[in-house]
């Protein structure tokens, strides 16, 4: 069958309006102009060696990276045993605790990440990388939730029952069948939660602190005081970076599925 060519002027459109902007990152940060031009005039790698000479954001990548695997575990490890409670069991109010554990998601993260800066550091007076992550897996928490609770629902209980009726324990059988069968799921919602994470800047930007920077947070203190492509040549590797792990763990467990 032939595609429509309304359609198919409707796909360019559309194609172009969500991949034209990493489009035009890409080709500027090749740019061999001192400030940021599109199209460039030059072609150049400079701003790629000041990426990695910069000591800032070898600094704030280093905190992101840590801050994001320890909420994203975090979040795995408390969002499993809910997910599983959730898609199990049926009791009463259960509806309403779903939606409690969506908040994070529902309510707009710049008036999250202010609320946890009153609690956090105006009331609790929690050190900043404390606070950056419990705010970091209070919103991560809901995708571990979601992406479990997904593929849980799609996993046969009559598996779990034989398994206890051939004498395990629920515990048994949650930690030996269940999840050896769920590790497509977990590393769908790792991923998710883990790019969500060191992506995040409305959260972070309520709650990082002197000594303590994000990258996405770094990068837009950079971008106050230069306009050079560095930020372009920095958002082009975590673009590449992002789209090879993702691809990969595509390819290998097929991740979608579950997302």
């Amino acid at each position: 069958m032939k595609p429509s060519p309304i359609l198919l002027i409707a796909f360019i459109i559309v194609f172009t309006f969500l991949l034209g902007p990493f489009l035009i990152i890409f080709i500027a940060s090749f740019s061999g102009d001192a400030s940021m031009a599109f199209p460039p005039k030059g072609v150049s790698l400079q701003w790629y060696q000041k990426v990695l000479d910069v000591r800032m954001f070898r600094d704030a990548f280093w905190t992101s990276l840590q801050l994001a695997i320890a909420a994203t575990v975090t979040a795995l490890v408390l969002g499993t045993p809910v997910a599983y409670a959730l898609v199990r069991f049926h009791f009463r109010g259960q509806s309403l605790i779903e939606i409690l554990f969506s908040l994070p998601v529902i309510v707009p993260e710049l008036v999250l990440g202010f609320g946890l800066l009153q609690y956090f550091a105006l009331r609790a007076n929690i050190p900043i990388f404390p606070g950056l992550y419990f705010g970091h897996t209070a919103i991560l928490f809901p995708y571990a939730v979601r992406v479990v609770s997904t593929s849980l629902r799609n996993f046969d209980a009559a598996i779990e029952e034989a398994a206890i009726s051939l004498g395990a324990s629920r515990a048994q059988t949650f930690l030996l069948v269940v999840m050896p069968n769920l590790r497509a799921a977990f590393l769908a919602a790792f991923i998710l939660s883990f790019i969500t994470s060191f992506n995040n800047v409305s959260v972070s930007l309520f709650l990082t602190g002197p000594g303590v920077v994000t990258l996405p947070i770094q990068m837009l203190a950079y971008m106050e005081m230069y306009f050079d492509p560095t930020i372009a040549a920095l958002s082009a590797i975590i673009i590449v970076i992002t789209f090879v792990i993702v691809q990969i763990a595509e390819r290998t467990f097929g991740i979608s599925q579950h997302i």
